[in-house]
């Protein structure tokens, strides 16, 4: 039993077509017309991975995460609703909706909704990106990642590791708790922020080309939808820039993600701070970016940095493939 990767996410909007432009000319999905009330978009041969609806709230309205199997379903069902979490069967009609074969839904405690599904569908037409790009990073790796913030850790924690199984990365507790999950072999698939607050953070995708990521850099700095600057992180080496959406929320516009052995991976905590440099926190006044900043300038003093490319198996992979 087994959840694999974030397959599909959900939006709330009325300003669709101000997400039209948002997700098709910056991000560089393409655009489908699911009438007056809803705009979706893809990123690959998947049918849909984005739905944004026609509906008040400008946040996440569900998460989609696909299980191995579609004995899964029944087996995460039965257990959710062993400890007193009410699982409810999608219907047909949902299920078209979403392009899947089959599906159920939930709240996490904190209201999130949450979508296990199995048998997505494939489009039958190749994928014609929104502006010109070399592709995303998906596949069994999933659309990418999704961030909520958290209230309350010692609640959401156990939802997500214990009855999801979602397997924990690492996690910094400076300046404040951020812990990661994976479900495949990217680093993160999940994440929360311990801020205090309820919402969604951002949701992250991943291009083949850092050139994809620089030219939407651009564009975000023209239409002045930089949230955090150019940066690295320095837990899953992603190079990335955050993109301010319509509304409201983040978008990481990230490449050359750490790739990971789910096999072997020791969770752990990690003290060098989200970034080893740049993503300056733009939307922040001057005090409250500082400690993220000081985390930053004191890493790099101690030569805290990724390891050389040959050393990153994602690109050395990707180096020894197109060789």
């Amino acid at each position: 039993m087994a959840i694999c990767a974030l397959g599909y996410l959900g939006i709330r909007s009325d300003m669709l077509d101000d997400w039209s432009d948002f997700a098709g000319k910056l991000l560089g999905m393409q655009r489908l017309d699911r009438g007056g009330k809803a705009v979706a978009f893809r990123m690959d041969d998947r049918a849909q991975r984005l739905l944004v609806s026609d509906e008040p709230g400008e946040t996440l309205a569900f998460m989609g995460f696909e299980v191995e199997t579609h004995d899964d379903l029944r087996a995460y069902a039965a257990r959710l609703e062993a400890v007193g979490t009410r699982v409810h069967l999608g219907t047909r009609g949902l299920a078209d909706r979403r392009f899947v074969g089959d599906l159920i839904w939930f709240l996490d405690p904190m209201g999130n909704r949450v979508e296990l599904f199995h048998a997505p569908m494939l489009a039958s037409d190749p994928f014609v990106p929104g502006r010109p790009i070399d592709g995303f990073k998906t596949g069994p790796l999933g659309m990418g990642h999704a961030v909520l913030h958290v209230k309350d850790i010692e609640v959401m924690m156990p939802f997500y590791r214990d009855l999801l199984d979602f397997h924990v990365s690492d996690y910094g507790l400076k300046p404040y708790g951020l812990y990661f999950f994976h479900l495949n072999q990217r680093h993160h698939s999940f994440a929360m922020v311990g801020s205090g607050q309820r919402g969604f953070h951002h949701f992250m995708v991943e291009y083949c080309n850092l050139d994809d990521v620089g030219q939407g850099y651009d564009i975000a700095q023209v239409e002045d939808r930089v949230a955090y600057s150019l940066g690295r992180h320095t837990n899953d080496f992603m190079t990335s820039f955050y993109a301010r959406t319509p509304s409201g929320f983040f978008v990481e516009n990230g490449w050359g993600g750490r790739l990971i052995d789910p096999a072997t991976w020791e969770p752990h905590e990690t003290t060098d701070g989200p970034s080893f440099w740049g993503h300056e926190r733009l939307y922040l006044p001057e005090d409250r970016r500082k400690p993220f900043r000081d985390m930053r300038m004191d890493a790099a003093a101690r030569g805290r940095r990724a390891p050389p490319i040959a050393d990153c198996p994602w690109l050395f992979g990707e180096l020894a493939r197109q060789g």
